[in-house]
């Protein structure tokens, strides 16, 4: 067997744990980094090329004989290096310029979302500041998510608690080009709350492979506190991805994106990395990225028993069916050593004891991702500095260790979250139950939707019946015209959230019954709201008439209908609930008492 030689392009953490992981590789007779760091050079040659210089890494691989390149931060690849090596025939491995777009630009990649019905929060784009500010304010409200469109390093993403925060992150993005041309345009997300998983899979671009599942921690301080950053810690396994959620991630997600790219005509070959989102056992897709995920790569990898080079071959040579992936059991945890100030600003310079401490910790590796060497002492270079990754038994073990090596080492001004892997240990005593099933039922049965805040004293009323009988329902602010996207996704979702039933309510053109019908086979019932000139008459009109093969039961106008709504609802669930269907029936008996006791009233 002929061994190879091996580039890799980065400076990070992710690439020291490539480049660790290749050289112990018998396939491979040298490892390259290009640029590399200090950390990496005790393991591959650092070569004094960045990995924006693309002319300049296709010199160096001609030269030196390269048999593959691996690109491991995403910049060059939207760059299109992928596509220049394979001008000039080189073998590489990483997503070409068009398929990185997944990453490089949240636009597409929700555009693509969308268009093969995978699970994602309702969105809207804008280039106009003053429009984007408009749409929150009177539209969808806060809290809400809003994302600069191209890279930004993984801070482009700014989440508003307040019109005040949501305005000041637009002006960020749109007017003070904080992230530049990457802030041409913003997405305006739908706020979704739950626990984030990385979800990460090779694909050749037919078979998809996927890799040990793990969870990043973004925000700079404890408690998930404070700006987000590139990652401050990550572990392996993430207990909140359970093996049902697993394979639904795979089956829902993962192969349909690729299956997804190849018909948009951007064939995927690299590492697909699905951002996730989970609550309650569902899930969404927050974004996508182009390659692995940093620090998640540390910890994933030094797991991974299998040869990292014979997969890299296999994807080459579209031959991924064939590889069979191999795993320690044992858990890993990565804490990230960060300069005093990042994500902000920070200084550099400073040196870094107690690294040969940890060096005869056994289970420990130290990843550089921002150092540099002065003499033979290691200084920081940059934000992020190191990852201290660490095996256990159990994740407690894992944190233990990791925090044990981690108390070794110190430099002026070190900062790091004291809580990574806290999230998972809360699965393991029991304060989280494991999600078991992919669908399980949400506590709302019954989905009430408004067109606006001005309907919500009219639908409080069915609200009110539903409470009566103890059926737990959910009022939402969505419409048909102004927030279409967001109206169709709740649509889409409520049937796999246990939604059995929705009620629409709105007035004037209320087309917002049949949006919802459009998009959903669940039972609608429109309520006409009387909120125009024409009391009713025009709502009434637009929800009862609809188009066959959108059906909608249409109730009367106001909170007479709204009431009526709430009964229908009853009903229908009713039909599988013989408890509430006796209740339905006493509650008629008492209605009727009511009249009785009326006409004796009369009579009297």
């Amino acid at each position: 067997m002929d061994k190879k030689k091996i580039l890799v392009v980065g400076s990070g953490g992710r690439e020291h744990v490539l480049c660790w992981k290749l050289a112990s590789s018998p396939r491979i007779s040298r490892v390259f980094c290009a640029p590399g760091n200090a950390g990496i050079s005790q393991h591959a040659v650092c070569v004094s090329l960045e990995a924006s210089d693309i002319n300049g890494l296709v010199s160096f691989v001609k030269k030196e004989g390269i048999d593959i390149t691996l690109v491991g931060p995403e910049a060059p690849l939207a760059e299109g290096l992928v596509d220049r090596f394979n001008e000039h025939g080189l073998a590489i491995f990483g997503p070409t310029k068009a398929a990185a777009e997944i990453e490089a630009s949240k636009v597409f990649s929700k555009n693509l979302l969308t268009e093969a019905g995978i699970r994602t929060g309702a969105y809207k784009v804008f280039t106009e500041p003053d429009a984007a500010f408009d749409y929150i304010k009177n539209i969808v409200g806060v809290p809400i998510a809003i994302k600069a469109d191209g890279l930004a390093a993984g801070k482009g993403v700014l989440l508003a608690h307040s019109l005040a925060e949501a305005e000041e992150a637009i002006d960020l993005i749109l007017r003070e080009k904080a992230f530049g041309k990457a802030g041409n345009r913003l997405i305006v997300e739908e706020f979704l709350t739950g626990e984030e998983a990385s979800f990460m899979a090779i694909t050749d671009g037919t078979t998809v492979l996927p890799l040990a599942t793990s969870q990043d921690h973004k925000p700079v301080f404890d408690n998930d506190q404070g700006p987000n950053t590139g990652g401050m810690g990550a572990y392996s396994p993430a207990p909140v991805v359970s093996n049902a959620l697993f394979d639904d991630i795979m089956d829902t997600v993962m192969r349909p994106t690729v299956e997804a790219m190849a018909r948009a005509k951007r064939p995927y070959q690299g590492v697909l990395y699905g951002g996730l989102i989970i609550k309650d056992g569902m899930f969404d897709v927050l974004e996508f990225n182009c390659r692995f995920g940093d620090p998640e790569a540390q910890p994933i990898l030094i797991r991974l028993r299998t040869d990292l080079m014979e997969i890299f071959e296999a994807a080459l040579e579209g031959r991924l069916n064939e590889v069979k992936l191999e795993w320690d059991p044992r858990a890993a945890v990565c804490v990230v050593l960060a300069s005093g100030g990042y994500p902000e600003s920070y200084e550099t310079g400073k040196v870094i004891h107690g690294l040969e401490k940890v060096a005869e910790m056994q289970d420990v590796m130290v990843f550089h991702a921002g150092t540099a060497k002065d003499g033979d002492r290691f200084i920081t270079s940059g934000g992020r500095v190191l990852g201290v990754t660490a095996l256990g038994n159990t994740v407690s073990e894992a944190i233990d260790l990791a925090y044990e090596a981690v108390g070794q080492i110190s430099w002026e001004g070190m900062h790091y979250r004291r809580d990574i892997g806290q999230k998972a240990l809360r699965y393991m005593t029991g304060a989280i139950s494991t999600p078991v099933s992919p669908h399980p039922g949400s506590s709302a049965k019954v989905g009430i939707v408004m067109g606006s805040l001005s309907d919500k004293e009219v639908m409080e009323a069915a609200r009110d019946i539903l409470n009566e009988f103890s059926i737990a329902c959910e009022l939402r602010v969505a419409s048909a015209h102004r927030s279409p996207e967001l109206t169709a996704s709740y649509a889409r979702k409520a049937e796999t959230r246990g939604i059995k039933v929705l009620i629409a309510g709105a007035g004037m053109a209320a087309h917002l019954a049949g949006s919802l019908a459009a998009n959903t086979i669940l039972p609608v019932i429109g309520v006409p709201v009387d909120n125009s000139a024409l009391n009713g008459l025009d709502a009434l009109l637009s929800t009862v008439q609809m188009p066959p093969g959108v059906p909608v039961a249409t109730m009367a106008i106001g909170e007479a209908g709204a009431k009526n709504a709430a009964l229908l609802a009853l009903q229908i669930l009713a039909l599988e609930d013989q408890d509430l269907a006796r209740k339905l029936k006493e509650y008629r008996e008492t209605q009727a008492k009511k009249i009785e006791d009326v006409k004796l009233e009369i009579r009297n």
